[in-house]
């Protein structure tokens, strides 16, 4: 029974059950220990969307917080009632208007989604697998100092 909740999740992949997921995932992935595999999750899932028609860009922002200099762009892409910022590519500046500054009073609307049930919906809609990309590197195993006598080489 387990095996086929996995192949068939509760939600549907409707655009306004998968916007609602991406909102849910991006806003657990801005506090999670490691968001590298939700912020994938959140990116394919809407680049898959922009390729469907079920999503599309709308222009270029200026980023809040941009990395290693002082102005940096993000595309905007219009998902249902939901608004979300990606990585620009170099044709997204050639073909997209720049709308400026991002307008704080623009909020994306409450979901009601939990965190296992958006991410469940999202790898059933991407294909992607959570343990490619989230492996831990193994612990090494504590190995206990060694003292010689007084007066003996180490070496």
């Amino acid at each position: 029974m387990n095996s086929d909740r996995k192949h068939n999740p509760q939600l549907q992949p409707t655009v306004d059950n998968l916007s609602q997921a991406i909102f849910t995932v991006n806003r657990h992935a801005k506090t999670a220990t490691n968001p590298k595999f939700l912020y994938k999750l959140k990116q394919v899932a809407l680049q898959k969307m922009i390729q469907e028609g079920l999503a599309e860009k709308v222009g270029l922002h200026f980023s809040a917080n941009p990395k290693y200099s002082q102005q940096q762009s993000d595309v905007l892409v219009k998902c249902g009632n939901y608004t979300f910022h990606l990585p620009p590519s170099k044709q997204d500046f050639l073909d997209l208007p720049h709308l400026g500054k991002l307008d704080q009073s623009i909020r994306n609307p409450r979901s009601a989604i939990s965190l296992n049930a958006a991410k469940q919906l999202l790898i059933f809609y991407t294909g992607l697998a959570e343990h490619d990309t989230t492996s831990r590197p193994q612990k090494k195993e504590y190995a206990k100092p060694v003292f010689k006598k007084l007066g003996q080489s180490y070496f």
